[in-house]
C-alpha cells in the first residue's frame, strides 16, 4: 500500500486508522446519499449531511496525508458533522442510513482522537 511510504502515516497507529475511517465513512456516506435522493423530501436532510460528511472525511484524510497544520483543526470540524450525520441517519430504518451511522460513529472517534493529539 501506498500509505506505508508516508513516514509520518505508517509510524502513527491512530491517524492511520483515522485514515482509513473517513474514507469508510465517505463511502457509506455517498451510498447512503445516493440511497436517500430517491425516496423523497423526508431524506433530504440525510442526503445533505451525508454530501457534506463525504466530503470533509476525504478532505480531512488528504489533510493528514500531507501532514497539514490545519489537520487538528478539521478533524475537530469532522468529529462534530460525523455526529450530526449520524444522529441523522439513525432517526432512518433504511439499511443505507444505520450502515452510515456506524461508519460515521467510529469516524467521529478517531477524529476526536486526532484533535486532542
Amino acid at each position: 500500500m501506498a500509505l506505508t511510504q508516508i513516514d509520518h502515516v505508517s509510524e502513527n497507529e491512530k491517524m492511520q486508522e483515522c485514515i482509513d475511517n473517513c474514507f469508510e465513512a465517505a463511502q457509506a456516506c455517498e451510498w447512503c446519499a445516493d440511497e436517500c435522493a430517491g425516496e423523497g423530501e423526508e431524506m433530504a436532510e440525510c442526503l445533505r449531511l451525508c454530501r457534506d460528511v463525504a466530503d470533509l472525511t476525504t478532505m480531512h484524510a488528504r489533510f493528514m496525508a500531507r501532514n497539514s497544520n490545519y489537520s487538528a483543526e478539521l478533524a475537530e470540524a469532522c468529529a462534530g458533522a460525523c455526529e450530526e450525520c449520524a444522529e441523522e441517519c439513525e432517526r432512518h430504518d433504511a439499511e443505507h442510513c444505520q450502515v452510515c451511522a456506524d461508519a460515521l460513529r467510529e469516524c467521529a472517534e478517531t477524529c476526536r482522537d486526532m484533535a486532542s493529539a
